[in-house]
């Protein structure tokens, strides 16, 4: 969930920050949404020590994917923004609210209903892109898969078994966030 802060704060920068600031949010959005998952994984675990910045493998593995999640949620959140009709804008900005409470109050919450299942949809796939974690000696799934398979030589069981619990794991991190949707994120409460 740090990911979709990240970003709701870079869409309110991209769409009423100051000028420099939409250009330095959209300029890591582009950079992030351009790049291969696994280059940022290993820019952030092989390339940050270089700047005296050394992380554990599960550090890196978790702000890569926030990294990741935070770029791609501002585009998707700020698509809901966009679709929001000025009238409500106009509205509680009548009513005396100010920018960050129209922001807020008005706009984020049917913002968020509109796009919550494109969001849901990149929370999996960053869940399931951890898949690569392995590559830096993270011990996730697929990593576990294959030191099973090099201690009993077999892949085909151990393949089969990883790919039904990440299925399980999608199905009910799906299952999880629409549920959570209404009733936490932009529902009533």
């Amino acid at each position: 969930m740090i990911g979709v802060a990240i970003g709701i704060g870079g869409c309110w920068a991209r769409v009423h920050g100051p000028v420099l600031l939409r250009g330095l949010v959209g300029a890591y959005v582009e950079l992030i949404r351009n790049a291969p998952f696994i280059v940022q994984l290993f820019f952030i675990f092989f390339g940050l020590p270089t700047a005296d910045v050394k992380l554990s493998p599960e550090a890196a593995s978790v702000l890569a994917m926030v990294v990741n999640l935070g770029a791609y949620a501002t585009e998707i959140v700020r698509a809901g923004i966009v679709a929001t009709p000025r009238g409500q804008v106009e509205a509680a900005l009548s009513l005396a609210l100010s920018r960050a409470q129209t922001f807020f109050y008005v706009v984020l919450p049917p913002a968020l209903r509109k796009v919550w299942p494109a969001l849901t949809s990149q929370i999996v796939i960053v869940m399931l892109g951890s898949a690569v974690c392995g590559q830096i000696s993270t011990e996730e799934l697929s990593y576990a898969a294959n030191l099973i398979q090099s201690r009993n030589f077999r892949a085909l069981e151990s393949c089969m078994v990883v790919t039904a619990l990440y299925l399980l794991l999608a199905i009910g991190l799906r299952a999880l966030l629409n549920w959570a949707g209404p009733r936490w994120i932009w529902g009533r409460r």
